[in-house]
C-alpha cells in the first residue's frame, strides 16, 4: 500500500469528483443505512456522503489515507475484515476490489454482513478480475458507468 501512502495527500484532486460520481450512483440505486462498512474507502471523501442515513466506518489498508475520514476508521484488507459476523446493515465498496483476492474479499463481505445488508461494489470495466466481478456479483444489479460497473443488492 506504499503508492497510496504516498499520493494520499493528492488522492481527492486527483480521483476525488471521479469517486464522489460513483458514490452518488450508488445513493440513487439502494437504500444504504444502518451500520456502514466502506471497503476500501481511502480517504473516505465519499462516505461521508452516506452519513445522513448510516453511521459509516471507513476501512482500508493505507493507513495515510484513511487517517483523513473524520470518523470511524480501521486499518485493514478486504480479504481479512476485523468485524464480527453479520455486523454490517450496508456495505460499499467503491473501485478498490481490483486490488484483493476477490474470491476471499467476497466471501469477507458476506461473512459481515447481515442476511438482508445492502451491498454496493464498483469494479474498473478494464480491471483483470472484471470478469471473475461480473461473475461473482450475477444477480445484482447493474448500473453501468463510463469506466465501471456497479453491482447492487439492495
Amino acid at each position: 500500500m506504499g503508492y497510496y501512502n504516498e499520493i494520499s495527500r493528492g488522492y481527492n484532486r486527483l480521483h476525488g469528483e471521479e469517486q464522489m460520481e460513483k458514490a452518488r450512483l450508488v445513493k440513487e440505486s439502494c437504500e444504504l443505512h444502518g451500520f456502514l462498512l466502506d471497503i476500501g474507502a481511502g480517504t473516505g471523501k465519499a462516505t461521508q456522503m452516506f452519513r445522513e442515513k448510516a453511521e459509516c466506518i471507513a476501512l482500508d489498508p493505507a493507513i495515510e489515507m484513511v487517517k483523513q475520514f473524520p470518523g470511524i476508521k480501521v486499518v485493514a484488507r478486504a480479504e481479512e475484515l476485523p468485524f464480527k459476523d453479520s455486523s454490517f446493515d450496508s456495505i460499499i465498496s467503491l473501485t478498490a476490489l481490483h486490488h484483493a483476492d476477490l474470491e476471499k474479499a467476497n466471501a469477507e463481505m458476506e461473512r459481515v454482513a447481515k442476511g438482508n445488508a445492502a451491498i454496493a461494489v464498483s469494479f474498473f470495466k478494464r480491471a483483470g478480475n472484471f470478469e471473475q466481478a461480473k461473475a461473482l456479483f450475477k444477480g445484482f444489479k447493474e448500473i453501468d458507468s463510463e469506466k465501471d460497473l456497479v453491482f447492487v443488492r439492495d
